[in-house]
């Protein structure tokens, strides 16, 4: 209901903006424009969005799947814990927009570079709530498993792997959000297909009705992606008793 009352009052505080602003439809236009935008070009709109969400699934399994390994690699082996983690903190400096075009350069104008895009965005995120989960339990809880004989990797598995669940499962919340995103700058960089092209085609042609209705779809499409996520992550946490 909340979630309801939020999208309302943003509607009508756009339409306000319209309507104080005085600004011509090619410039900000209202809702309702832009909803039937939306409507008269679903057709167009729908096949950027499925190729978008394509690169955004894709890269987002990269991502976490990477990320997670980092993590654990990091935690097994503390030298290559303490030589990469501060890399992990200097790489959230780096602007993602700096690194579209490089990887536009390397990896060509198809799937691949907008795919290392969301990877990239995703992976970051997921390593580091891994990574701080896993050294979270004290140290003394660790030597005391130590003397019960637990190894390296019986220790990883039975105590740091499940008390840092919850902080994975926030870098992979926070990854849901961000991978469309990534997606979506891969394709304004270097891309035909696509919401993110569909905006820069319509930026082009002057149809601001259109970007705003294909960015409508981007933030549905992280919303219900986060949504997807989060409801079995919830699932995944009740089932061992957090």
């Amino acid at each position: 209901m909340r979630g309801v009352i939020g999208v309302l009052a943003a509607v009508a505080l756009w339409q306000a903006a319209v309507w104080l602003t005085g600004l011509p439809p090619y410039l900000l236009p209202g809702p309702a424009k832009v909803a039937q935008t939306l409507a008269a070009s679903r057709a167009e709109i729908a096949q950027a969005a499925l190729f978008t969400a394509a690169e955004t699934l894709i890269g987002l399994v990269l991502g976490a799947g990477l990320g997670i390994a980092l993590a654990l690699a990091m935690a097994a082996w503390r030298p290559v814990g303490r030589a990469l983690s501060p890399a992990l903190i200097v790489s959230q400096t780096i602007p993602v927009f700096a690194l579209a075009p490089i990887l536009t350069l390397w990896l060509g104008f198809g799937l691949a570079p907008k795919i290392a895009m969301v990877v990239l965005i995703v992976f970051v995120p997921v390593a580091q709530a891994l990574y701080d989960g896993l050294m979270a339990p004290p140290a003394a809880q660790m030597d005391v498993v130590r003397v019960m004989g637990a190894g390296r990797w019986a220790m990883l598995r039975h105590l740091q792997l499940p008390a840092a669940l919850p902080r994975l499962a926030s870098g992979l919340r926070l990854g849901a959000i961000y991978a469309p995103v990534g997606a979506v700058i891969g394709e304004w960089v270097g891309g035909a297909r696509g919401l993110g092209a569909l905006m820069i085609q319509a930026n082009g042609r002057m149809k601001t009705d259109l970007m705003f209705a294909a960015l409508i779809v981007v933030v549905a499409l992280s919303l219900a992606l986060y949504a997807v996520i989060d409801a079995g992550l919830r699932r995944m946490l009740a089932r061992r008793g957090f």
